[in-house]
């Protein structure tokens, strides 16, 4: 469900926080859907379970998941479906700067960069358990 980059210079909790929010908000987690378990997260990415359980209590205290007792963490049930368009937009502006700042640093061919990740959004689209 995550996609964890440890040498990301955003941290790891901050990393499970925006995926989260990225899930909700375009739908692919809805209200009641579990969230896989804070050991299952630890144990996959290689990372300390206090990370993932800190990412999990602050989404929890942000009213976006709820604890239940015996089962988890799962998606509030006053947790918003897919948001329209340009609010999912919004939350991937940040990514789309960084990537337009680091082409121009390169000096890439404004054309290169957009074939690149069109053929990366492409391939996520056709198998979402790929990366480009």
């Amino acid at each position: 469900m995550f996609d964890i980059q440890p040498s990301s210079p955003t941290p790891i909790y901050r990393q499970v926080i925006d995926q989260v929010r990225r899930l909700v908000a375009g739908g692919q987690l809805r209200a009641c859907d579990e969230l896989p378990s804070v050991r299952s997260v630890a144990e996959r990415h290689a990372i300390n379970p206090m990370t993932v359980s800190k990412a999990y209590s602050l989404l929890e205290a942000e009213g976006l998941l709820t604890r239940r007792r015996g089962v988890g963490m799962a998606v509030a049930e006053g947790a918003r479906p897919a948001h329209p368009p340009s609010d999912r937009l919004a939350l991937l502006q940040p990514a789309l700067d960084a990537a337009a700042q680091q082409a121009a640093q390169l000096g890439l061919p404004r054309e290169t960069v957009l074939q690149a990740f069109d053929t990366a959004l492409r391939a996520l689209l056709t198998d979402p358990k790929s990366t480009p």
